[in-house]
């Protein structure tokens, strides 16, 4: 396993983190659902664990409020508290007064059955989100947690634009961010230039979706597929993705939301190789290649944020199987609930009225 230090704390953090929004259910949903697979899930974090990853990333409403307690009555026992570096997040939406923000906290340490949280986010930031958290308090909120020790390292996640994301970089003493990055979000968001920024702070920097939910290691277009096909070197989808992100000396780490033993070992080898500036430049144009054609298709990463739907619609199933969802467009109220929580700005409810 590769190890990078994570900038302003000195810890040698794993390139590759396990994200615990994608773990296997029962139903086989990939992303939201609730009914974990426990024992096989716990088995698959810690084959991962084994193998060299210590950072472990969760939030309060992953498979619909379960990876946290999931990750404390499972994983986080026999030693593997001690062998990991924990991440979650403070659920922003749910804050509305001071208080909140330590009622939710203390219920999160509860479910993760923990005294501390090693790297703690601000979950899901914007400027609007950022401008209401910042005047209930939250600075000084944060400022208690770490020097009580209940945490270690604070940063924040964001979906936004790049001028949002300068802004609250500059607003506090962050240790570290979380921000969508691969090969068709170069720009998307806070973007490369979001990175750079928050590299040349002295800021460790975490990115998340480095195969958009999984499309970039599945479902290959065939335009994408021939270029893949073309390179000298063979590799997988999944394989290009992951090194196009590591390819980056700004990054700290990325997460993977794995969910099968092969995705694991795969990651672990691909994290163990994939070094800043290891591209060729041949490489590197060829990628910019499969960006143009996979910005002409468009796809829903099934990341789950847009869930619960008030109609009671499997959003990212009707969105990755329109055919199959008839029902979708008639069951939509157009309320647009979906929109507003999306981060990839997907105009879902006209997308909807597509399905069947």
């Amino acid at each position: 396993m590769q190890y990078r230090t994570m900038p302003g704390t000195g810890d040698k953090i794993s390139v590759l983190g396990f994200g615990c929004m994608r773990l296997p259910t029962e139903s086989g949903s990939k992303s939201y659902g609730a009914d974990i697979l426990k024992e096989e899930a716990a088995r698959q974090i810690h084959l991962a664990i084994d193998g060299g990853v210590n950072y472990l990333d969760t939030a309060q409403p992953y498979h619909e409020g379960n990876s946290e307690s999931f990750l404390g009555d499972y994983v986080l026992k026999d030693g593997y508290r001690e062998k990991v570096y924990l991440a979650t997040k403070l659920p922003c939406w749910l804050i509305n007064t001071y208080e909140d923000m330590e009622y939710q906290f203390s219920q999160q340490l509860k479910r993760l059955r923990v005294d501390y949280i090693d790297y703690y986010m601000l979950h899901a930031l914007d400027g609007k989100v950022w401008d209401k958290m910042y005047s209930l308090g939250v600075t000084d909120f944060m400022d208690s947690l770490l020097k009580d020790g209940r945490i270690r390292h604070i940063g924040f996640s964001f979906h936004g634009i790049l001028e949002d994301f300068k802004r609250i970089t500059d607003a506090y003493n962050w240790n570290f961010t979380q921000v969508q990055y691969n090969i068709i979000d170069e720009y998307f968001q806070a973007g490369i230039d979001g990175i750079k920024y928050a590299h040349a702070k002295n800021i460790g920097v975490i990115v998340m979706e480095p195969l958009r939910g999984g499309s970039l290691a599945e479902d290959i277009p065939d335009d994408v597929q021939n270029l893949y096909s073309s390179a000298p070197v063979r590799r997988t989808p999944a394989e290009w993705a992951l090194r196009w992100v590591l390819n980056r000396p700004e990054v700290t780490l990325l997460l993977s939301g794995m969910n099968s033993q092969e995705n694991i070992l795969e990651n672990i080898r691909v994290a163990s190789e994939a070094y800043p500036d290891s591209l060729s430049e041949n490489e590197v144009r060829m990628i910019e290649e499969v960006r143009k054609c996979y910005l002409s298709h468009g796809k829903c990463t099934e990341c789950g944020y847009c869930m619960p739907c008030p109609a009671g619609i499997d959003i990212p199933d009707a969105m990755k199987n329109p055919d199959k969802n008839i029902k979708a467009a008639g069951l939509c109220l157009d309320c647009g609930v979906c929109e507003t929580k999306c981060p990839q700005g997907i105009k879902i409810r006209e997308m909807l009225k597509k399905c069947g």
